[in-house]
This record gives structure tokens, C-alpha cells and sequence, in this order.
């Protein structure tokens, strides 16, 4: 809902108090609706959904000639929602703390403590034992190019191939490169130049699919600007909740249409055609819609989102995104051994997906308990309030 601003009447003896004088809302400023919690749950369950989707999708070689293997073959799509899910909700954060100070300092500190931790820690337990988790030579894998690459999150722009370990730091190259661009943008933007922050974005979603049409030499199958709608389409949706002072309903329902057109889009028109991930970013946006407008409603759906396992691996998602195909390569003597002496077939194949899950989900707990939470604490000497 827009701001309103109340100015202190002139006062007239003769005539009495003066009436308040409410100015009209600003166009040029955005505020948090009154009916937005600062909290959304639904969302952590969404996060669940989405990694558990990923790290499922990159078993789905052992499910060959189950029913799951179909649906999983598209588990992919999880880091899609990963993308609408980090657009809306870190340019939620620089809208509300553009106008505060230490914009800068606190937004880039407190990135700094969500990911680098665990980031840096992937990479030094891979590069320790470099012959098992990056299967290859330190020699090979030591190339000061490669180690710049990582060091400033521009690995997934390199025509190289990343190790199958480091193989998830793709996607989080891309959104560490989109936020140190658009957090100066959004805090620039403001005032009567804050209609250019949606241009822009539009024209993100439309160049996206156009890159990948292009079929460019430059352009590797993880470079950004080939993966840019999806943060573009949820950081849209920030800018319209924001901005646009509609009902709670009404966003309830233009999120769900917004899901049905994207999802249909996806399935028909847009099947096997470069627009694919724009329908996917499209749906997924409506779904983050969907979920923020109906935030505590009554329903099974709203529920699972809310309740049990999902939000649990939502708030893990982060160290199971990036440490699961680690846990998976760990234990891969084990899979081989199991598949040679015994030959179970699916039942076999059914229970190593079974211990992997269990494997990389203890791993990713430990890492949120032991390691990530306690970073986390440093983040109160940057609060963005």
C-alpha cells in the first residue's frame, strides 16, 4: 500500500481546528502492504519443494522404469523456483532498506554471511581431496583462472565444464552477479526515476529467451543472460506488491492465473522452444504469489507448505543444494559395490536413493546447526531495520 504522508494543519482561531490535510500517496514510494507479514512461511515450503525437486532430479538415472522417474526427469525446474523465489524476496529487502542508511554495507554483509560460508567450504573440502571430488588433478584444477573464476562467482560464464561437487554453484554465481548489479540500480532508481526499475526487468524477461535463440558462441548453457527471467519475473513481483496498491484477494488471484497461463504455456506453445523457461518463470512467479496473497489460509495445500518436512528443508535448502552431489560421489563405492555383488535392480536402485536423501539431508542439518546458524548470528550488526 502506498505511503501517506499527514501534514500538521494551519490553525485558525475564528474558524476552529483546521482538518488534517492527508496528502495523496506518492507514486514515487513503496511500502510494505498492510496485510504482507514480514514473515511469510509458505515460502520456506516452497524452498523445500524446490531443492528436494533438485537433489531428487539428480537421482533420477536409479529410477529407471519406476513411475517416478518421469516426473523427476523435469526436477530441474527446481532451481527455477529457487530463482522467483530470490527475486521476490531480495528485492523485497532493498526496497524496504533503500531509504535507510547503510544500504550497502548491511545488504552486501548480510549476502556475504548466507552464502559465503558454505560456498568456501564446499570448495575447500573438494580441492583437499581434489582426485575423489573433483575428479581430477589439483595440478588441473588449480589454474589460476579457474580459482578467480570462484573467487568472484563468475565460474558459470567459462566455457569449462564445472566438476559434478561444484556443479550447483552455477546457479548461485548468477544470482550473486544479479544482486551486485541491481542493489546499486534499485537504491539509485527512486523517487520520480523508480518506473525505470520495471523497464528494466521487462526487458530482462524479454532478452532472456531471445539469448537463447540466439544460439551466440559466448554463450554456454549456465551463462547469465540466459537465465535472467526468472530473479527478473520474481523481482517483478516485488516491485508490484510494493507499488501497486491492490487487495489481498485481488493478488491471490493474479497469482493463480499467472501460474495456470505460465504452466500451460510451458506444456504447450512454449514445450521445447526457447521461451520454456520463460513460462517455468512465469508459473513459478505465480506461484510465489500465490503463496505470499494467501499466506495463512486453511488449506491443504497452504498447510504442507507451512508444516512438516517441507519447511524443514526449506530452512536446509541452502547446504543441501550445494553439499548433495559431494555426499552422493562420497558414497558412490558403495552404490558400485552394491550394484556388483548383490544385482537388487529397482529395489536396489529404490534404496540407494533412499540413503542418499538420508545422507545428504544429515549433512545439510548438520551443516545448518553446527555451522550456518551460528554465521547467521552476525548478521544483527547489520540489521537493514
Amino acid at each position: 500500500m502506498p505511503d501517506t504522508v499527514t501534514q500538521r494543519p494551519l490553525h485558525n482561531p475564528e474558524l476552529g481546528p483546521a482538518p488534517a490535510v492527508v496528502e495523496p500517496p506518492s507514486p514515487s514510494r513503496s511500502k510494505r502492504p498492510e496485510w504482507l507479514p514480514a514473515y511469510v512461511p509458505e515460502l520456506q515450503g516452497l524452498r523445500g519443494l524446490a531443492v528436494l525437486a533438485v537433489v531428487l532430479y539428480h537421482c533420477h538415472a536409479r529410477l529407471v522404469g519406476t513411475w517416478l522417474y518421469g516426473p523427476l526427469l523435469w526436477g530441474w525446474v527446481g532451481v527455477n523456483l529457487f530463482f522467483a523465489l530470490s527475486g521476490f524476496l531480495i528485492t523485497s529487502i532493498l526496497i524496504e532498506a533503500r531509504d535507510k542508511p547503510h544500504y550497502f554495507r548491511n545488504f552486501y554483509m548480510r549476502r556475504a554471511l548466507r552464502i559465503w560460508p558454505v560456498y568456501f567450504l564446499l570448495l575447500a573440502v573438494c580441492y583437499a581431496v581434489p582426485d575423489w571430488f573433483l575428479g581430477d588433478t589439483l595440478a588441473h584444477q588449480a589454474h589460476w583462472q579457474t580459482l578467480v573464476a570462484y573467487l568472484f562467482f563468475v565460474q558459470n560464464l567459462r566455457h569449462t565444464v564445472l566438476p559434478g561437487t561444484l556443479g550447483p554453484t552455477w546457479s548461485l554465481a548468477i544470482e550473486e552477479q544479479y544482486y551486485v548489479v541491481w542493489a546499486p540500480i534499485v537504491r539509485f532508481f527512486r523517487g520520480r526515476l523508480a518506473w525505470v526499475l520495471p523497464v528494466l526487468l521487462v526487458c530482462l524477461v524479454i532478452a532472456s529467451p531471445l539469448f537463447r535463440l540466439s544460439h551466440a558462441h559466448f554463450l554456454n548453457t549456465t551463462h547469465t543472460l540466459i537465465h535472467l527471467d526468472g530473479i527478473a519475473m520474481g523481482s517483478l513481483l516485488a516491485l508490484g506488491i510494493y507499488g501497486v496498491c491492490l487487495s489481498r484477494r485481488t493478488w491471490l488471484w493474479v497469482g493463480l492465473g499467472a501460474a495456470v497461463l505460465g504452466f500451460v504455456a510451458t506444456g504447450t506453445i512454449f514445450a521445447g522452444t526457447s521461451f520454456l523457461d520463460t513460462g517455468l518463470s512465469l508459473g513459478f512467479a505465480g506461484v510465489v504469489l500465490a503463496a505470499v496473497a494467501g499466506t495463512g489460509a486453511r488449506n491443504p495445500v497452504a498447510w504442507l507448505l507451512r508444516r512438516g518436512p517441507l519447511p524443514f528443508y526449506g530452512q536446509i535448502s541452502y547446504g543441501l543444494y550445494m553439499t548433495h552431489i559431494l555426499v552422493f560421489v562420497y558414497f558412490g563405492n558403495f552404490d558400485a559395490r552394491l550394484d556388483d555383488k548383490y544385482h537388487l535392480g529397482i529395489p536396489g536402485n529404490l534404496a540407494i536413493v533412499g540413503l542418499r536423501l538420508v545422507a545428504s539431508t544429515t549433512v545439510a542439518t548438520a551443516l545448518w546447526y553446527g555451522f550456518e546458524s551460528q554465521i547467521l548470528k552476525l548478521k544483527r550488526y547489520f540489521k537493514t531495520a
